[in-house]
C-alpha cells in the first residue's frame, strides 16, 4: 500500500499560527500546476510497482484551485500510477471556498473525502487566528457538504488561552450536531517565525496555557467517546470505518510519495523532501531537475520514528517488531527505559504492545522522546 501527497502551496490569507509552506501570491498558480504535473510524471518510475491506495491534496489551501485544475492533476496520477479501484482521495478545504455549486461539482469527481479546516465555530477565535472564513460560513459549508459527502473530517483547534471550557465543549457539540464522523483536534502551538510568536513576544497576545490545553484535551476524549468515536491517534478521532487511511499509512510506516514544494516522501529506507520555495521549485521542474534533498535513515532514525509514530496510535509499539527488526538487546533497552513510565501510568504493555495510557496521551511525543535511541 502506498499513498501520494500533493502539496498546493497557496492560501488567501496567512493564519497567525501557521508555519506550513504557502504563499498568498497566486500569480504563479498556472506555472505551478504544470510543474506539479511534470513532477508526477518524472517520479512515476519510483512507484511503478506500487498500488496507490490513497491520494491526499494538502496545503496551503487546495480549494483555491479550480475544480478543473484539481481534476487535471488527478488525471495525471491515474495515467502514470497504478491506482486502486477504491482509493481514498482527500481534499483539504476551507469553508469560504465551499459554496453549493463547488460542493456539488466536487461530489461528481473522484474526490471522495473532504478535510475541512473549521478550527472553531466562534467568530472571536477565527478573527484571532486570522482565518479567511466566518463562523456562519463554517456552519453553512457543513450543512451543504454533509448532504453530498459521507466521508468528512474537520479540524478543530483547542488550547487557545481565550477559549473557555464551555466554548470548547460548544465547539464539539456543534460538530457532533452535523453528524461528522471524523475529527482532527490540534492544540494551538507557538511555531517559530509566525505572527503568533511575534504577538506573544510583543505582549499583544496572551501566552499559551499548557494546563488549559491539557484540560481541553481531556474534554475531547470524554465527549468523543460518548458519541462513539475511537481515539485512534493522538489528534484523531474517528467513527468505525472512518479513520483516515492516508494518515494511518504514515503512522504505520508505509511508503508514500510527496509532490509539490516542501512535500516529503518515504520509500522505507530513504526520506526525501522538496525545496520550500515556489519559484525555485517551478524553475527546477521546468528544467527536469527534481528540487529535492534526501537522507538514508539510520537504524536509530528508523527506531525513533517507529517509537514516535507508534505511541501516537491506539496500536502502539510492537515489542515483537522491535525484537525482529532491531534485536533482543534493543528490545531489552527499550523496556528498561520504559520502566519509570510504566510505573507512573503513562505507558502500559498490552498483548506485547507498548501503548500510551489515557493519562499519557496528551504527552505522547514527550514520552516517546524518553525512549529514543541516541
Amino acid at each position: 500500500m502506498s499513498g501520494i501527497y500533493i502539496h498546493i502551496p497557496f492560501c488567501k490569507k496567512a493564519c497567525h499560527y501557521c508555519n506550513f509552506h504557502f504563499s498568498t501570491n497566486q500569480n504563479s498558480k498556472s506555472s505551478f500546476i504544470k510543474a506539479l504535473s511534470k513532477e508526477l510524471r518524472l517520479r512515476s518510475f519510483e512507484y511503478e510497482s506500487n498500488k496507490i491506495q490513497t491520494i491526499y491534496f494538502g496545503g496551503g489551501t487546495p480549494t483555491v484551485l479550480q475544480i478543473s485544475e484539481l481534476t487535471s492533476i488527478l488525471d495525471v496520477v491515474y495515467e502514470f500510477y497504478n491506482v486502486s479501484e477504491t482509493p481514498e482521495i482527500t481534499l483539504e478545504a476551507n469553508p469560504d471556498d465551499l459554496d453549493l455549486e463547488k460542493i456539488v461539482t466536487l461530489s461528481k469527481t473522484k474526490i471522495n473525502r473532504l478535510s475541512i479546516g473549521i478550527q472553531s465555530f466562534h467568530e472571536t477565535d477565527l478573527v484571532a487566528m486570522n482565518r479567511a472564513h466566518s463562523a456562519y460560513q463554517a456552519k453553512k459549508c457543513l450543512d451543504l457538504a454533509t448532504r453530498y459527502f459521507d466521508n468528512i473530517t474537520i479540524d478543530l483547534m483547542f488550547g487557545m488561552p481565550t477559549m473557555s471550557m464551555d466554548l470548547w465543549r460548544e465547539n464539539l457539540q456543534i460538530a457532533f450536531g452535523f453528524g461528522i464522523k471524523h475529527l482532527s483536534c490540534y492544540a494551538m502551538t507557538v511555531e517559530p517565525q509566525t505572527a503568533l510568536e511575534h504577538f506573544i513576544k510583543k505582549g499583544s497576545h496572551p501566552p499559551m496555557d499548557d494546563e488549559l490545553a491539557a484540560n481541553h484535551f481531556k474534554v475531547i476524549i470524554e465527549e468523543t467517546s460518548k458519541q462513539g468515536f475511537i481515539h485512534y491517534e493522538t489528534c484523531s478521532f474517528g467513527k468505525p470505518d472512518y479513520f483516515s487511511k492516508h494518515n494511518t499509512s504514515y503512522w504505520l510506516g508505509k511508503t508514500y510519495l510527496g509532490v509539490g514544494p516542501s512535500a516529503h516522501s518515504f520509500n522505507g529506507k530513504k526520506r526525501s523532501w522538496n525545496i520550500s520555495n515556489n519559484s525555485k521549485y517551478i524553475k527546477s521542474i521546468e528544467a527536469s531537475i527534481l528540487p529535492s534533498e534526501s537522507e538514508i535513515l539510520s537504524i536509530e532514525n528508523k527506531f525513533n520514528e517507529y517509537i514516535m509514530t507508534g505511541l501516537r496510535t491506539m496500536w502502539g509499539v510492537s515489542l515483537q517488531i522491535i525484537e525482529t527488526e532491531y534485536g533482543p538487546k534493543i528490545k531489552d533497552q527499550l523496556l528498561e527505559n520504559a520502566t519509570k513510565l510504566l510505573k507512573s501510568d503513562f505507558l502500559v504493555i498490552e498483548d506485547q504492545h507498548l501503548k500510551v495510557t489515557t493519562t499519557g496521551k496528551f504527552l505522547s511525543d514527550g514520552i516517546a522522546s524518553e525512549l529514543f535511541l541516541v
